[in-house]
């Protein structure tokens, strides 16, 4: 790829990351939410109860942001928090049914932002699109082990 491509697609996916955020921040907020705090929600929502940990795999951040995360939303009351089984170390965080009420209303709001992500784009490309950006997202992911190759 030449740099005059290369430029370009990184500068699409820098701005398209960017102008994404951005909007849903302006969408979350009248929710009092910031981002990275609906993820969090629509992930307990989507699996229930987790330990911090796997909160932490599962949004691929790094676990003093989790924390952060669950104790705004624990003080707002929309998780709680209770000691793992067996590891006293480890807080399980589950929604409240205020949190849950709340991550209905994210999950509307988030089916808006995606329809006004893809509009005017045709319903193949939109179909698409995850697993394009799923692959993408894998070939930057610095949490991943390198692969080997038997020559390696």
């Amino acid at each position: 790829m030449d740099f005059a491509q290369a430029d370009a697609l990184n500068q699409a996916i820098r701005l398209l990351s960017l102008r994404h955020r951005a909007r849903a921040a302006t969408l979350l907020a009248p929710l009092g939410l910031h981002p990275g705090q609906e993820a969090l929600l629509l992930e307990l929502d989507r699996t229930g109860p987790r330990i911090q940990a796997q909160l932490s795999e599962a949004l691929g951040c790094e676990p003093p942001s989790v924390t952060l995360m669950v104790r705004k939303l624990e003080a707002s009351g929309h998780v709680r928090r209770t000691q793992a089984r067996g590891d006293k170390r480890a807080s399980v965080v589950e929604l409240t049914a205020a949190g849950k009420a709340l991550a209905d209303r994210v999950k509307q709001l988030w089916s808006a932002l995606a329809e006004e992500t893809v509009r005017g784009l045709p319903a193949a490309t939109v179909a698409d699109l995850p697993g394009v950006l799923a692959a993408m997202t894998a070939n930057v992911d610095t949490r991943r082990r390198p692969v080997r190759g038997k020559d390696a």
